[in-house]
């Protein structure tokens, strides 16, 4: 389970913050739908997150996943409902949450340059960046490839400097996009180490994934979509010692689901 990993990790280059810090909370989506061309794809979303916790929104594939983090972080709009972060809209919440997509997109620029350029993007005086940059290259295990093409890294590096880049900034909230699925075992693991790293830090983290196994490592709330609705919202130790709807009990058990 998450606590278990966490222990095997050290203690992070980046100063922690209080556990209670991530002030966009709760994140409150109240009757959200999304409906594109009139065709349903999330339905009737009721949810409510607060501090603290790790939360995994499980599901398989087509499930709505990668939407619902899109529509929180104010990618898209909702066709009904509303999303609030600690009562601000979406777009008055952007600047404190980062997000980062499964295929990483990374600039045409040297490792530090590419978490320097965000740091710069967000107003950090050049004399304050270099420090930072060092601190989030420890943090993500990168300080030996600072000044390699970005580019030229491996499928695993450039995702947790994807990571980094996003988390440089201090968000709030980090969001999550099936962050290791087209990685192998060990640079999916040093993915995850990255992400507990970071929520010790400090920030919120919210992540998607359709595997039932990283969702164990990782979750420590569970939040269950399957045709782009809602089935489940419970603690990781009672999802999947005990899952309340028959779909994501069949789902954990690695059967198919219609």
């Amino acid at each position: 389970m998450a606590d278990s990993l966490a222990r095997t990790i050290p203690a992070s280059g980046v100063a922690e913050r209080a556990s209670t810090a991530g002030s966009l909370l709760p994140l409150v989506l109240d009757q959200v739908c999304y409906s594109p061309h009139g065709k349903p794809v999330l339905q009737d979303i009721n949810l409510e997150l607060a501090h603290g916790l790790r939360t995994v929104i499980l599901g398989p594939n087509g499930a709505g996943k990668s939407l619902l983090l899109r529509l929180c972080h104010g990618l898209i709009e909702p066709t009904k409902g509303r999303i609030s972060w600690a009562g601000q809209s979406t777009a008055a919440a952007a600047n404190r949450q980062g997000m980062v997509f499964q295929r990483p997109v990374l600039l045409r620029r040297k490792v530090a340059e590419n978490i320097a350029h965000a740091l710069a993007a967000k107003g950090v005086r050049r004399r304050d960046r270099e420090a930072l940059v060092r601190a989030s290259l420890e943090q993500a295990g990168l300080t030996h490839l600072a000044e390699r093409p970005a580019r030229t890294l491996s499928g695993g590096e450039q995702q947790r400097l994807t990571i980094a880049r996003a988390c440089v900034c201090d968000p709030d909230v980090l969001l999550l996009d099936e962050p290791s699925a087209s990685l192998d075992p060990a640079a999916a693991r040093a993915v995850e180490e990255l992400v507990v790293r970071i929520h010790a830090a400090g920030t919120r983290i919210i992540m998607t994934t359709h595997d039932i196994a990283q969702a164990r490592r990782l979750a420590e709330e569970v939040i269950f979509l399957h045709h782009g609705r809602l089935l489940e919202h419970s603690p990781a130790d009672e999802f999947f010692s005990a899952p309340r709807d028959p779909a994501a009990a069949r789902f954990i058990r690695g059967e198919l689901i219609d």
